[in-house]
């Protein structure tokens, strides 16, 4: 990345806490209830670093100051390479794309959270690798509230219970619910997409099942969308281009 750029993503990074300041507000939320996660995706290691100082550098001093951005990596492959290259800034790691069962190894030695775990199947194998390791992973159930076939996640009728069997393998600590909001101009069906999995989310925290209790996170949001999804309790929102710029094609 030129200088210049590098230069712009602490006031890109500013502009997008401001966004979810006032979302917040909006939603009569309190402050700093909706965590910003950084979506690296193809973004160059010295545009991860410069994000992740600015904003070590926004809060210093500051004990009022939001909780640090987390990073989150579509693929594995740059979790891996970029990782070692983070460590000194130690940042919360999320693995927030799809999640191979051949790949379930290296994002374990990296992610501190994965927050696409779509089936059963697919806990249990990282189950049995954390329980090895003697390690508990936090994970988020990935779900495909709007129904569209590009998308990845447990279809929301099988949400529940796919949460609650997830919550009960050893291994691992159920932290909540995550999806990608539907592809439409139509504010109102982005939101009840997000409404959905906030509902399927309540369903799961209240039930009174073993490990469900923990289920509070809602990682949803974009950068252009951010607003509707903190309106319907986002925990978590992921900016990428809105703090690094549209990526390369």
């Amino acid at each position: 990345m030129s200088a210049e750029h590098l230069d712009d993503i602490g006031a890109r990074l500013a502009a997008a806490r401001a966004r979810v300041a006032a979302a917040e507000h909006d939603a009569h939320r309190a402050p700093g209830s909706a965590r910003l996660l950084l979506a690296t995706k193809t973004v160059p290691l010295d545009g991860v670093r410069s994000a992740l100082l600015a904003d070590a550098a926004a809060r210093a001093g500051d004990p009022a100051a939001p909780a640090p951005v987390l990073v989150g990596e579509n693929r594995v492959q740059e979790l891996v390479a970029k990782a070692p290259h983070l460590a000194d800034l130690a940042p919360e790691v999320h693995l927030i794309g799809p999640l191979q069962s051949n790949k379930v190894n290296q994002a374990l030695g990296v992610a501190g959270c994965v927050e696409t775990v779509d089936s059963v199947a697919l806990a249990e194998r990282l189950a049995t690798r954390c329980a090895a390791s003697g390690r508990v992973l936090d994970v988020l159930v990935q779900v495909n509230v709007s129904g569209e076939e590009t998308k990845h996640g447990a279809h929301p009728d099988a949400a529940v219970r796919t949460a609650l069997d997830v919550a009960a393998l050893d291994g691992l600590r159920l932290r909540g619910f995550m999806t990608v909001g539907a592809r439409s101009s139509d504010p109102a069906r982005v939101r009840a997409g997000y409404r959905l999995l906030r509902e399927i989310r309540d369903e799961v925290r209240d039930s009174g099942e073993p490990g469900a209790e923990g289920a509070i996170e809602l990682s949803m949001g974009m950068s252009g969308d951010l607003e509707l999804a903190v309106a319907e309790g986002a925990t978590i929102v992921r900016v990428g281009s809105a703090v690094f710029g549209a990526r390369p094609l």
